[in-house]
C-alpha cells in the first residue's frame, strides 16, 4: 500500500510482464489452434483484442490490476435499481445520482459521507466561490488531513 506509483512499474515490469507475456504467446496458440467461432477461440480473440488495456496496467503505477472496485461499486445502484425508479422525475434522479456519487467517492476517501455532507452542507452558502475545490470530497479531506497535521 505505501508503494510508490515508479516502484510499482518496477515491480511489475520484473514480475508481471513476463507472466502476461507468456499468456499473450498463449492466446496466440489458441487462436491458431481452434475454430474460429467456439468459444474458446472467441474468448482467445477478444483477450487478445483487450491486451494494450491489459498490459497497460504494467506501466501505470496507480492502476489496478482488475475493476473489482468499481464492480463493488456499481453493485450498491444495481440492487437498488427499483428503489431508483421513484425519484420523483428526472431532476430528483440527477441529484440521487450526484449524492450516490458524493457518498461512494466519500468512502474511497475514507470519510464519514453523513460527517462530509453535514459540514458541507452547513457552509456551502457562505463559502467563497473561488475556494469551492475544498468542498469536494478530496479538497475537504485534504483541508482536514491539513488541519491535523498542524496541530
Amino acid at each position: 500500500e505505501g508503494i510508490t506509483g515508479d516502484a510499482r512499474v518496477a515491480v511489475r515490469t520484473s514480475e508481471a510482464l513476463p507472466v502476461l507475456e507468456d499468456l499473450a504467446a498463449y492466446f496466440d496458440l489458441l487462436v491458431q489452434s481452434t475454430l474460429p467461432k467456439s468459444m474458446l477461440g472467441m474468448a482467445a480473440r477478444y483477450a487478445i483484442g483487450q491486451w494494450p488495456a491489459i498490459r497497460r496496467y504494467v506501466s501505470v503505477g496507480h492502476a489496478e490490476a482488475d475493476n473489482n472496485s468499481c464492480e463493488q461499486t456499481m453493485r450498491v445502484p444495481v440492487l437498488g435499481r427499483k428503489n431508483w425508479l421513484f425519484a420523483g422525475s428526472l431532476e430528483g434522479g440527477k441529484r440521487g445520482a450526484v449524492l450516490f456519487s458524493l457518498i461512494v467517492t466519500c468512502r474511497r476517501l475514507g470519510i464519514d459521507p453523513a460527517q462530509y455532507l453535514r459540514d458541507v452542507i452547513t457552509r456551502i452558502a457562505t463559502h467563497p466561490n473561488s475556494r469551492i475545490g475544498e468542498l469536494t470530497p478530496r479538497g475537504w479531506k485534504e483541508l482536514r488531513d491539513a488541519v491535523s497535521d498542524a496541530a
